[in-house]
């Protein structure tokens, strides 16, 4: 045996022969482990991520100890570089609740990301099922390569979760960095948060939705709990004051106009008005409907073509739309798209019926056809069949916005809204095109002209009676809404009355009058009415107060945006 060498004698490789008898640093890792003598970075997969996965019934969850988050937006940093957020772009927010009274003042600042709910409202509202909820984690993750950027999710999630990318078309959110998670190793803001006022908990679900009850809010200013069941929890030994609320409670901001929605939304409605009309016509006056089906039925058609393609504009990826199917159990986007493609459908057989005549004079071969079946034979069932196809259209479009539960969007405002829109645009539209044709129609025309005028008081008079109540007093649901009318959107108002008093004007005309004079007036009434209730329409998606967790105080961008 070799005696060791001397050390005036040793060389790098007797060094490094002696290295390679010591322990490993993973074995001197795990010696450490089980001497709990653990190193200092420790605590981030230790002491704030679950060492165990969850196992069935439960899920991973956010939990925050509001006594130790101070603000200071370290998570908000950490998060935005990690994922790789855009400049605009993030996934977790701090937000500021304040109360009590001068002798014991509370001020609290809030960390908020989504909350990885337990029945997710952007999944169920999403139309081509580009959200899926891990059913290992809990974690509702969002697929980017399935989203068509409709930003449906935005509008229903009560949280303001997802947020959308206009460079990429789509809609993006926090996925608690799911592949951290499942490395042992902490999500980003947990990891950053300085004094561990972040933590991943596991939560036991049919727990918690046990002990939810009605009126329940994760914090003041948040939403009901009960809608879609939050599972992040924030403690504190510091009780919250009954009189807490958000920073940003008072700030008045308008939200997005979504121009292509108020086309599709108006015209889409002028169509099925018009549908309704012609169907109304079927039943009560054949003889007018036999001269009027057609230029009815061209109208409507080419207005609800327009619509369709304008709500195109509103998608980041257009060329998606044809998975909006995957949606139909649960969104009621999903179930817009298909109403209104088979109204699209009956439309189109309507039109050919009713043109059905005509088209036979300018083009003799098609009496071909007649050997087999007769097309003008069916206006009458295709125009009744139609009408309520439109109906059921406009109904979906209603419930999308209903859906949302914003109570600017109650059900009774938006289905009063959307069906007097859909009676107003098609009356006055169909007293234009009976106006047109001839005298032998007029008495119809004046008929239909009347009934605008009606749907048109009502209307104004239902929106004024709503907005004056609910600007006089504080205590009612949409007094935000109210004020951002009056105060934001002032030169609007005034623009509305005016537009209401001159449609009024030129539908008595339209009434009154005869011939020529009268069609004149109908149409002037129809564009401007058209005009008002483009208005109305943009009040209806900007003056709505948007559902999100407490905020801080207002921003420059926010104020300017305001007064915008």
């Amino acid at each position: 045996m070799t005696a060791p060498a001397e050390p005036e004698s040793r060389t790098l490789i007797d060094d490094l022969l002696v290295e390679q008898q010591q322990l490993t640093a993973v074995e001197r890792f795990a010696r450490k482990h089980d001497g709990l003598s653990l190193p200092a970075q420790s605590r981030y997969y230790r002491e704030l991520i679950p060492l165990t996965k969850p196992q069935r019934g439960e899920q991973y969850a956010f939990a925050v100890d509001l006594d130790v988050c101070t603000g200071c937006k370290a998570c908000v940093s950490a998060c935005h570089s990690l994922n790789g957020l855009d400049e605009d772009e993030i996934w977790r927010n701090v937000g500021l609740i304040h109360g009590g009274t001068v002798a014991e003042p509370y001020q609290q600042t809030v960390t908020t990301a989504c909350h990885h709910c337990v029945e997710p409202a952007c999944l169920l509202g999403c139309p081509v099922a580009a959200y899926e909820k891990d059913a290992d984690t809990g974690i509702v993750r969002h697929l980017d390569d399935q989203c068509i950027g409709c930003q449906y999710c935005v509008l229903k999630c009560p949280y303001d979760v997802p947020k959308y990318s206009a460079k990429r078309g789509i809609v993006r959110k926090c996925d608690m960095c799911h592949g951290r998670l499942a490395a042992g190793e902490a999500p980003a803001c947990v990891q950053a948060c300085p004094t561990s006022a972040i933590a991943i908990r596991i939560v036991e679900k049919s727990a918690l939705t046990a002990r939810l009850a009605p009126g329940d809010r994760l914090l003041p200013g948040a939403f009901d709990s009960t809608y879609t069941q939050p599972t992040t929890t924030y403690n504190s030994r510091r009780p919250i004051p009954a009189n807490a609320r958000p920073g940003d409670d008072t700030a008045l901001r308008p939200e997005h106009a979504h121009w292509p929605l108020i086309g599709m939304l108006v015209l889409t409605q002028i169509a099925a008005g018009l549908f309704a009309a012609a169907a109304a016509l079927a039943l009560g006056n054949t003889d007018v409907f036999a001269v009027a089906k057609a230029p009815l039925a061209i109208v409507a058609f080419a207005s609800l073509n327009l619509g369709l393609a304008v709500s195109v504009l509103h998608l980041g990826r257009p060329l998606g739309a044809w998975r909006a199917f995957l949606g139909l159990r649960t969104s009621w986007m999903s179930r817009e798209i298909l109403a209104f493609t088979i109204f699209a459908g009956a439309a189109a057989a309507f039109s050919g019926a009713a043109f059905w005549e005509r088209l036979a004079g300018w083009v003799p071969a098609v009496r071909l056809v007649e050997r087999f079946i007769q097309p003008a034979q069916f206006s009458v069932p295709l125009a009744v069949g139609t009408a309520l196809l439109g109906l059921i259209g406009v109904w979906c479009s209603a419930m999308i916005y209903v859906d949302t539960r914003r109570t600017f969007w109650s059900r009774e405002l938006t289905f009063a809204k959307f069906f007097g829109t859909t009676l107003l645009l098609g009356s006055a539209a169909a007293a234009v095109v009976l106006g047109w044709c001839g005298l032998p129609l007029g008495e119809a025309a004046r008929a239909f002209a009347l009934l605008a005028a009606v749907a048109r008081t009502a209307l104004f008079g239902l929106e004024f009676q709503s907005t004056h109540r609910a600007l006089h007093r504080t205590d009612d649901p949409n007094h935000r809404s109210a004020l951002v009318i009056c105060k934001l959107q002032r030169p609007l108002v005034i623009a509305r009355v005016l537009l209401f008093a001159t449609t009024s004007v030129s539908g008595v005309l339209a009434i009154t009058a005869s011939g020529f004079a009268a069609a004149a007036c109908a149409t002037l009434a129809l564009l401007l009415t058209a005009a008002a209730q483009v208005a109305e329409r943009y009040v209806f998606f900007t003056a709505v107060v948007a559902l999100r967790m407490p905020g801080g105080l207002p921003h420059a961008k926010v104020a300017k945006g305001a007064k915008e």
